[in-house]
């Protein structure tokens, strides 16, 4: 049996967003479809999975709903679902960037640019490219040159923008992020500030990666996606590994979570150092007494010290 992913989002208007993602999930659930949405006044903001037939027929589905007439779907083929339970959400935003007055992009928002085009523009002088991700997101893969701002959340970019304005003032500003949405906003602020030379990747990195003229070109690593699938490929031309693990440096593209579930943490690493290192980014998420790893592989005190031993570290007394 084939499936599909899902990808997608609209800004318009909803009355009722709690209603409608009471509605929303009842439907999703009743086609089998598994995924996470996001329902707000401003919109919807949705990935999801399931078989052809029943993907097909939520796009027809919200094709044929007035709300979301020129609604545009990204689409994956996949082997299996990509998540494993089926969320819909009411939220006060689709995309939080922490702002007192809020943007809509419908009103205002940077040029967008096909795919073809950015590639183009990409290249000319006098241009910054920034990514609109963060940090976790960019380290995996991202546009040859493009700037990483150091930032954990989306809604911490305008205030890292503002710290380093100087190196965009008076550039061309491109910017990017994973398929569209953040960068509606995003390039909408910038505009509002001030910086009139703005435009984004109209349908963001997946919709690059599958342009037949642009082929992913310039873009070095794969991109990390919010589902089961972690990464997906996007430069069709040729691959770059920039991912580097955690623990020794070597090139990786490979994420796992942190082991101490007090962290977390997002980090890239090969089987063999999550097993040399418990799965913890540091010694105490290696030591935690909560830590997923040793639990998971039922290991025993002493072979927690073995391993500890082999990376010259202890356990303090």
């Amino acid at each position: 049996m084939k499936y599909q992913v899902l990808l997608y989002y609209f800004y318009t208007k909803i009355e009722d967003p709690a209603q409608f993602a009471q509605e929303h999930l009842a439907y999703c659930q009743s086609n089998e479809l598994k995924g996470r949405i996001l329902v707000a006044p401003e919109g919807i903001n949705g990935t999801l999975s399931g078989t052809v037939e029943a993907t097909n027929a939520y796009m027809d589905y919200m094709r044929n709903n007035p709300l979301f007439d020129g609604i545009v779907f990204k689409i994956d083929e996949a082997e299996g679902h990509a998540f494993k339970k089926m969320h819909v959400r009411p939220k006060d935003e689709l995309v939080n960037l922490h702002l007192e007055e809020d943007i809509n992009p419908n009103e205002l928002t940077g040029e967008y640019l096909e795919p073809a085009e950015f590639l183009k523009r990409m290249q000319e002088d006098n241009t910054v490219v920034i990514d609109a991700r963060n940090t976790y997101e960019y380290d995996l893969g991202h546009f040859r040159g493009a700037i990483r701002p150091d930032i954990q959340t989306f809604r911490e970019l305008p205030e890292w923008i503002n710290e380093n304005k100087e190196q965009f003032e008076g550039k061309q500003i491109l910017t990017y992020c994973t398929g569209g949405i953040r960068c509606e906003k995003f390039s909408g602020w910038m505009k509002r500030e001030g910086f009139d030379n703005v435009a984004q990747l109209h349908g963001g990195i997946v919709t690059y990666g599958k342009d037949e003229v642009a082929k992913g070109q310039l873009w070095d690593g794969q991109c990390y996606v919010f589902d089961e699938r972690i990464a997906v490929p996007v430069n069709q031309v040729e691959h770059v590994i920039v991912g580097r693990d955690h623990f020794d440096g070597e090139p990786c593209e490979r994420y796992i979570n942190c082991a101490n579930p007090e962290c977390n943490k997002q980090i890239l690493c090969s089987e063999e150092n999550e097993d040399k290192h418990l799965g913890g980014c540091t010694h105490e998420c290696r030591v935690h007494p909560r830590n997923r790893y040793i639990a998971k592989h039922q290991l025993t005190e002493s072979e927690v010290l073995d391993r500890l031993a082999q990376i010259g570290e202890t356990i303090a007394k």
